[in-house]
């Protein structure tokens, strides 16, 4: 399978003048360039350079993105954070109210995740391009990052297992992938999962991305909770504080409108294949944000919106992981919640990691005739391990992003693409005050987009036959009513076998009938040979 663009045609022209033409050569024949084989890829330093900055513009919006998913479980804050009037102690419900003392906590929660995500973004590319030779961007992953927020650990800790105790199911997944992928046995794993749920499941994960940016707390605020119907038309002017549901002014939100703004410029630039489009409509709604004194700023006159802006102010800060990192712990490891949410991590990290990277080398054309591809094997163990490093850093799996075909498509061929990934997000680690200050309604954009992009599987499913459609069906529509992504594989694979009970029982009849049928004959032959036998005696 050949990639989007030929390795040296004219599409991709390396030279920039003769100093460009200097460069190139320059650096094709020396040790880097025969390190990264950029002669026998027929790529050039100036095409990895720019298939490097292409890669990184698309796929950077994960960093604000993760940041605020994973800040939505709280962290490691807790009910001790809450500040309480004096002589008061501070009840369970302060961390699901308004309350200074656990904001506070939340803010250097999401300065703490947010270094997280960048730095296991740049040491899982860079990896990527010096090991394995590859121009992918590795960073964390969208649907296991959801999961460990509203699954596992719950909006602001409200869930069944706390965040030490998260991270170290990721720690034990990561390494049990690593062990498939050493032995060998990760593609036959691979192969045991209906393709039906296969394809189903990612398709699932974008309807719960995009439902959870929807929403108020992280996204848009479209739709809002409702006693009667669960959940209802929102983007309210004035909520309930402590339920949410609207009390006045429906789509009137000047927030939901500001962040459809940003939809829409995210879209039409998809539509027109502008890299960076998901960049330009966060960015867009972001700026016209930070004016404070307007109905859509993020920094409103109050104590909250005083200390966000003072910490904005800063535009360049190098901020220090306080209160996330190595906070692994296995307390309360032998939990059936544990068990599934292990079993379901693991299954999604050997189908999406399988099917990307296969994907990805398909279309840089570096698959061979016997269908394997140089690096592959170093791969998927940096993958792995990258994963144990972000989860050390405090931060949900990595995964090798399908963002990289826009860097491919520039010409990308070699690992340098995925070192100067690393590098650009290790130039954003210098400004988290910047990237610290992207308000909800800017990410909500973005998650209903990530949801449009990842819908795009279902056209795999085969909707004609009803053990197909019906499995399909049932993990994608689990995922986003149930809120859970275990949920919707569990429901799938149930309804898969469930159907397939009938045609299994009847083969395994036909199976039982020949048998016998066999033995019937043999008997009967058996029978004829005595017979023949005891005329001839006689």
């Amino acid at each position: 399978m050949s990639g989007g663009g030929g390795g040296g045609g004219g599409g991709f022209r390396c030279s920039w003048g003769k100093m460009g033409r200097g460069l190139n050569e320059a650096i094709a024949r020396s040790v880097v360039g025969r390190y990264f084989k950029l002669e026998a890829r027929n790529s050039c330093f100036t095409k990895e350079l720019r298939a490097g900055l292409a890669t990184f513009l698309t796929m950077a919006y994960i960093i604000t993105v993760n940041t605020n998913i994973l800040t939505d479980s709280g962290g490691m804050c807790s009910m001790a954070d809450c500040s309480a009037p004096p002589n008061a102690t501070a009840g369970p419900d302060c961390m699901f109210k308004p309350n200074a003392g656990y904001q506070n906590c939340l803010s250097k929660t999401k300065s703490d995740l947010m270094v997280g995500t960048i730095l296991s973004a740049m040491i899982g590319s860079f990896a990527m391009g010096v090991c394995a030779n590859l121009p992918l961007g590795l960073a964390p992953a969208m649907g296991p990052n959801a999961y460990l927020a509203y699954n596992l650990v719950g909006f602001h800790g409200s869930g069944p297992i706390p965040y030490r105790t998260a991270l170290a199911i990721f720690l034990v997944e990561a390494f049990a992938f690593i062990t498939v992928s050493a032995l060998g046995i990760r593609s036959k794993l691979a192969r045991l999962i209906p393709d039906s749920v296969r394809f189903a499941c990612a398709a699932g994960i974008g309807l719960f991305i995009a439902f959870v940016g929807l929403q108020s707390h992280q996204g848009l605020g479209l739709v809002g909770p409702d006693s009667a119907t669960l959940v209802t038309l929102a983007a309210c002017s004035r909520t309930n504080p402590e339920t949410g549901e609207c009390i006045g002014g429906k789509m009137q939100s000047p927030t939901f409108w500001l962040g459809s703004i940003g939809f829409v410029i995210m879209g039409y630039g998809l539509m027109k294949g502008l890299k960076g489009s998901m960049i330009y409509g966060i960015v867009f709604v972001t700026v016209v944000s930070w004016f404070r004194g307007t109905a859509v700023t993020y920094f409103p006159h109050s104590p909250l919106g005083d200390e966000r802006y003072n910490y904005f102010k800063k535009v360049v800060d190098f901020h220090k992981i306080q209160s996330t990192a190595g906070v692994v712990s296995f307390h309360g490891f032998n939990r059936s919640e544990v068990w599934v949410a292990l079993g379901t991590l693991f299954y999604i990290d050997v189908i999406a990691t399988t099917g990307t990277l296969y994907t990805l080398a398909g279309i840089a054309g570096l698959v061979n005739d016997r269908g394997s591809f140089e690096g592959e094997y170093v791969a998927y163990l940096v993958d792995g391990a990258s994963t144990v490093v972000a989860t050390m850093l405090g931060v949900s799996p990595i995964a090798t992003y399908v963002e990289s075909t826009a860097g491919i498509r520039e010409g990308g061929r070699t690992g340098i693409t995925a070192v100067v990934v690393s590098f650009c997000f290790m130039m954003s680690l210098f400004f988290t005050p910047l990237l610290s200050s992207v308000p909800p309604w800017a990410i909500g954009a973005s998650l209903v987009m990530v949801g449009v992009m990842m819908m795009g599987v279902v056209k795999e499913v085969d909707w004609g036959n009803v053990k197909e459609s019906a499995s399909a069906f049932v993990t994608m529509i689990l995922m986003p009513l149930t809120y859970s992504i275990a949920n919707g594989i569990v429901g799938g694979i149930g309804v898969y076998v469930a159907l397939s009970i009938y045609d299994q029982v009847l083969s395994f009849m036909n199976w039982l009938m020949m048998k016998m049928g066999r033995k019937v004959v043999v008997e009967d032959q058996n029978q004829v040979s005595a017979n023949a036998e005891l005329t001839s005696v006689l």
